[in-house]
Parts: structure tokens; C-alpha cells; sequence
């Protein structure tokens, strides 16, 4: 499998070679947190067949735990911890084409936040409800 993506400005760039080793939407409470959103979708990558080009800064969330993220436009790019060795878990939404990515679990379900039951029962618009003021 081939992958790529990139941060917000696209000043960080990376690409993917082999098979996705995990697929998921986190709920936990340190992805939500770091994201500023209710839950964070990952693909989880081999180190040596992932790459990547541009400046990354890290923040250590927890002992020997990392996230990736670039300093130009403080896109979150990954998470790796020293509990999972052989993988780089990717952000989802960094994908060239996010809209096609297919988690296929859901992890930490007991810090789901509980809101996202009504979304199906909210009123959605195209848009913003608003236009932004000028």
C-alpha cells in the first residue's frame, strides 16, 4: 500500500510503502487533549517504511511518548510511544485524501465524549450557519 499527506501549509510532507498495521478511531483522553477534538483517527505505520521531509518538532506528552507536529502551522502529524515500538501512528486527517480513510475500530470507548450521541439528531448545514463578518 502507498500512501502520503502532508501538515495544513504543507511544509511537512510524508509518504508510506507496506501494509497499515492499525486503523483507528482513539477516544482517549490524551488524544483529546492534543488534537482539540473529541476523538483522533490513526493509521499505524512500520518506522522504516515511512518518510518524511520538513521540519517536525516533538512534544513529549508522557515518559518516552512523542507527538510530532510542525512547527510552521502546528499540525498534529503522530504519536509514538515506546509501548509500541514497531509502529508511527499517523494522523488520519494528514492523509492527501483524508475523505477516503476507513477506520475499522474504535479504542477507549469509556472516555468517549458523550455528546457525540446527539450529532445524528442536530440540526447540519452545507455551510457555516452563519457568514463570518467581514
Amino acid at each position: 500500500m502507498a500512501l502520503d499527506g502532508h501538515c495544513m501549509c504543507g511544509a511537512v510532507t510524508w509518504t508510506y510503502s507496506g501494509d497499515v498495521t492499525r486503523n483507528l478511531v482513539c477516544h482517549c483522553a490524551d488524544c483529546q487533549r492534543a488534537t482539540s477534538a473529541p476523538f483522533t483517527a490513526f493509521l499505524g505505520m512500520r518506522p522504516e517504511q515511512l518518510g518524511w521531509t520538513g521540519d517536525i518538532r516533538h512534544y513529549e506528552s508522557s515518559p518516552n511518548t512523542f507527538r510530532g507536529f510542525c512547527p510552521s502551522c502546528g499540525t498534529r502529524l503522530y504519536f509514538r510511544s515506546n509501548k509500541w515500538l514497531d509502529e508511527v501512528h499517523v494522523h488520519a486527517a494528514t492523509l492527501t485524501d483524508p475523505g477516503e480513510y476507513q477506520p475499522h475500530a474504535q479504542v477507549v470507548m469509556r472516555s468517549r465524549a458523550k455528546w457525540l450521541d446527539q450529532l445524528q439528531s442536530i440540526p447540519v448545514h452545507e455551510g457555516f450557519q452563519r457568514d463570518p463578518a467581514d
